[in-house]
């Protein structure tokens, strides 16, 4: 399974009670999947899987920590990866070879994650061939959740790796400006699973997911915001300055590399 980070975290936020959470409902058949058909499984090769979702027909939006290797720390690359949309029961709406890998330059990866790098963990994947079946549609993207806004988010996983599963509804517990809190539950291979919202009658994905954490004693799911780290992705992509963008991957630990000793997150292989 591919790695997943685990944050305990206590969180000044100003959210809601916590309701307890929804369980999972898998997309089993033609009829359940057929609006999640642009959320697909990314495969690693040697590294696992994470999630994904087309966010144009030739770009899938990911999480930054899925392009590293779990156990050295070096980027993948494009020949290791592919994208698997749809993918439902063993069999993939459509599969593609990735051209290149663009990484938040904010982005540093290590084994130990603080609460202010959260926002920073996108990547965007550059398809060799763009979907274009009527059975998969790239999703548009909205970028002003709020505390209280309801949510859900569709995601392969443990146990689950052969087809999705969503969970609605859940909710944003709280906003912060280095992550938002929301109330699903992830768990290894739900990295970089879209976060939706229904905005004005349409599904938009709203946040990446990021990482699982423990808040006043409840496990919570951590999201990146998109924004300008995402404009600056696709500027990038657009510049076609090379495969990969970003800090050189470091073997250092966040917090090494910060030069502080306190420890906020540790990574679980699986």
């Amino acid at each position: 399974m591919r790695v997943f980070l685990f944050l305990i975290l206590t969180l000044g936020l100003a959210a809601p009670t916590m309701a307890q959470q929804t369980p999972l409902r898998k997309l089993l058949t033609a009829d359940q999947a057929k609006e999640w058909g642009g959320v697909g499984r990314i495969n690693m090769k040697g590294a696992g899987f994470c999630t994904g979702a087309l966010i144009a027909p030739n770009i899938v939006l990911t999480a930054a920590h899925c392009m590293y290797h779990p156990q050295n720390g070096t980027l993948l690359r494009p020949d290791e990866i592919e994208f698997l949309a749809g993918l439902r029961s063993g069999r993939a709406v459509a599969q593609r070879r990735v051209r290149r890998v663009a990484v938040n330059k904010n982005y540093t990866s290590g084994r130990d994650l603080k609460l202010n790098k959260i926002n920073d963990d996108i990547a965007l994947i550059e398809l060799v061939h763009p979907i274009t079946t009527n059975a998969v549609k790239a999703f548009p993207v909205y970028e002003n959740l709020k505390t209280g806004d309801a949510v859900k988010v569709v995601s392969y996983a443990e146990d689950r790796a052969e087809a999705p599963s969503i969970e609605e509804p859940c909710k944003v517990l709280g906003t912060n400006p280095n992550a938002l809190v929301l109330s699903c539950n992830v768990d290894y291979g739900a990295s970089g699973a879209p976060v939706f919202v229904v905005h004005q009658g349409h599904v938009k994905i709203a946040s990446v997911v990021s990482a699982k954490a423990v808040v006043k004693g409840q496990k919570v799911a951590l999201g990146a915001s998109l924004g300008v780290a995402l404009a600056e992705l696709r500027a990038q992509l657009r510049a076609s300055r090379g495969v990969f963008q970003g800090k050189k991957p470091s073997r250092k630990s966040i917090n090494e590399q910060l030069g502080t000793k306190q420890i906020v997150a540790k990574t679980l292989r699986p």
